[in-house]
């Protein structure tokens, strides 16, 4: 999926929740079928310092709603995703 950003209002941002858009989903109807799965935003670092000698970070997320009717849901991270 693409990020769009974070949930916001007018004035305030929320960076503990992130928008996505999932590829394909195009209704709200559709997005019900992603409620609770695992996303991962993945990395790729410079030095091979991860588990197993991986050049890769992970930051594991969760789908938790949908967010209008175009197949957008919003995602809550283990650690908030860089703007």
């Amino acid at each position: 999926g693409a990020i769009l950003g974070y949930k916001r209002g007018l004035r305030n941002q929320y960076n503990h929740t992130s928008l996505i858009k999932i590829k394909g989903l195009d209704s709200k109807e559709d997005a019900q079928f992603y409620l609770g799965k695992k996303v991962a935003y993945i990395t790729k670092v410079s030095t091979a310092g991860g588990k197993n000698g991986s050049k890769f970070r992970v930051n594991w997320g969760k789908v938790c709603r949908a967010h209008g009717s175009n197949g957008v849901v919003k995602c809550k991270f283990a650690r908030d995703l860089p703007p």
